[in-house]
C-alpha cells in the first residue's frame, strides 16, 4: 500500500494510505485501553512509516533484509508474511509489557504495515513470479542496486525495451500496482467520513477471541481475495463500483484488522479492557 515517496515524511502525511489507516485504527483503539497513554500515540506510530517504514528499505538497501509483503491467500504453504506478522505481534506484546514506548511504536507500525499490505488486493497478485519472468528468471536477490530494481534486463536492446514497457507502461506490472494503491489512498482522503463506518462489533471481537491474529489475518485475506477486486481493476481500471467497494468493504476490513491486532497485543500485555 502507498505510504509516501520514502524521501520525505510530508508525502506520507498528506496522501499515505498506511498513515491514514494507522490513524483510524489508533482512534478506534482508544476506548478499548485501560489508559490511552499506555499504547503508542498515532504520532509515535507514524514516525516509523514512510521514510522510516518497511517501504524505505527498498531504496536504502535493495534486496538486503527487504520485507516481502506479497501473499497468496489460498496457498496454505505461503507462510512468509504470516510468520513476519506473528513475529511483529510477539515483539509488540513484549514491548508493551516492558513499557518500552519506542519499541512498541516501531512494532505497532511495522505490524500494521504487514497486515495492510497482506490484505491489499494488489499484494495478492503473483508479483514475484511476473517480475522474475521480466528479469529472465532472476530472483529478487539479484536486485542489489536501485538501477537493478528500476531497469529490466534483456538479452537484446529490443528485448530490454519490451521488458521495461511491460514493467513501466500504462498496464505495466509496477505501474498498475502503483495506480491501484494510489487510488485507494485517494479514496481514503475523507478520513472522518470513513471513520463513521469503522466501528468494531461484537462479531469482530468474537472472531478475534476464536482465532489468533495470524489466523484471523488469513481468514480476512481470503475474504478480500474472493472479491476479485484487483482482477476487475486490471480489466476495467478504476470504476465507481470498485471505488465504492474499497470504501465500504476493503477499507473497514483493513482498519478493523489493524485495530484488532493492536488490541490483542494490548490485552495480552495487560493494558486493555477485556
Amino acid at each position: 500500500m502507498y505510504s509516501g515517496t520514502t524521501l520525505t515524511p510530508l508525502s506520507g502525511r498528506v496522501a499515505g494510505a498506511h498513515q491514514k489507516i494507522d490513524r483510524l485504527a489508533r482512534s478506534s483503539l482508544s476506548s478499548m485501553l485501560k489508559n490511552n497513554r499506555c499504547f503508542p500515540s498515532a504520532k509515535a506510530i507514524l514516525h516509523f512509516e514512510g521514510v522510516n517504514g518497511p517501504d524505505a528499505i527498498k531504496r536504502k538497501s535493495p534486496a538486503k533484509n527487504e520485507p516481502w509483503h506479497y501473499y497468496a491467500p489460498f496457498d496454505e504453504a505461503d507462510n512468509q508474511l504470516v510468520e513476519l506478522i506473528s513475529d511483529h505481534y510477539k515483539r509488540l506484546v513484549r514491548a508493551l509489557a516492558n513499557q518500552d514506548d519506542v519499541r512498541a511504536a516501531f512494532e505497532s507500525a511495522w505490524l500494521a504495515h504487514a497486515l495492510v499490505d497482506g490484505l491489499t488486493p494488489a499484494h495478492h497478485y503473483p508479483y514475484e513470479e511476473k517480475l522474475s519472468e521480466l528479469r529472465g528468471g532472476e530472483g529478487l536477490a539479484s536486485r542489489t542496486t536501485l538501477k537493478g530494481k528500476i531497469l529490466m534486463p534483456g538479452k537484446t536492446r529490443r528485448q530490454q525495451v519490451h521488458n521495461n514497457w511491460k514493467m513501466w507502461g500504462p498496464r505495466g506490472l509496477l505501474t498498475a500496482h502503483g495506480l491501484f494503491e494510489w487510488g485507494i489512498a485517494a479514496i481514503l482522503i475523507p478520513v472522518k467520513n470513513t471513520h463513521k463506518r469503522i466501528v468494531l462489533t461484537d462479531h469482530d471481537l468474537a472472531e478475534l477471541h476464536e482465532h489468533n491474529v495470524a489466523e484471523l489475518f488469513r481468514r480476512k485475506a481470503k475474504e478480500i481475495a474472493a472479491l476479485g477486486m484487483y482482477d476487475r481493476y486490471m480489466k476495467y481500471g478504476w470504476t465507481p463500483q470498485l471505488a465504492r467497494q474499497v470504501r465500504r468493504q476493503l477499507a473497514p476490513t483493513i482498519v478493523k484488522m489493524v485495530t484488532l491486532a493492536w488490541y490483542a497485543a494490548a490485552l495480552e500485555a495487560g493494558i486493555a479492557k477485556a
